[in-house]
């Protein structure tokens, strides 16, 4: 039995949310989808056509709406993701920046839109040693990357 999430992030689409989630759920393990539901005679959307599917990337439940033109996504919002090493970093930022934007930073636009920080978990330990010196080193070279590239981090942290 699934206890049900209290907060799940919403996604409105155009009319993608079915391609969408496909995507997402080829990317990341232990994903799937939940529930697909569809529009009605009482709309707004054509009947039958998919009005909300609801699924979980990595066991994080989200729905995704065809809601239509009206809200496209913004950097205002972003989905960061804890990448294990390099291989994780690299994997990722290949399927998630396909047909996108790569991003400063680590953040890339997926084809849809959507922003993701792709974010080794060797960057957030540098950036938080007590050594702030070689802390500051990390974050400038950091700034200058598109994908986060791990070596280098820790070429800037050993100065």
């Amino acid at each position: 039995m699934h206890i049900a999430q209290k907060i799940k992030p919403f996604l409105w689409y155009d009319d993608q949310a079915e391609e969408a989630v496909a995507h997402y759920v080829s990317v990341f393990d232990d994903s799937r989808v939940v529930e697909v539901m569809h529009y009605d005679e009482a709309g707004p959307g054509e009947m039958g056509t998919v009005m909300t599917v609801e699924f979980e990337l990595a066991g994080q439940r989200f729905v995704a709406l065809n809601g239509g033109p009206q809200f496209t996504f913004t950097e205002a919002v972003s989905f960061s993701v804890d990448c294990a090493d390099q291989e994780e970093v690299d994997r990722l930022w290949e399927r998630l920046s396909e047909g996108g934007e790569e991003g400063p930073c680590g953040w890339l636009k997926d084809k849809f839109g959507l922003s993701w920080q792709i974010t080794p978990r060797r960057l957030i330990e540098l950036l938080g040693d007590p050594d702030r010196a070689a802390a500051k080193r990390v974050m400038q070279a950091m700034m200058g990357m598109g994908k986060i590239d791990i070596q280098e981090l820790e070429n800037a942290y050993r100065g």
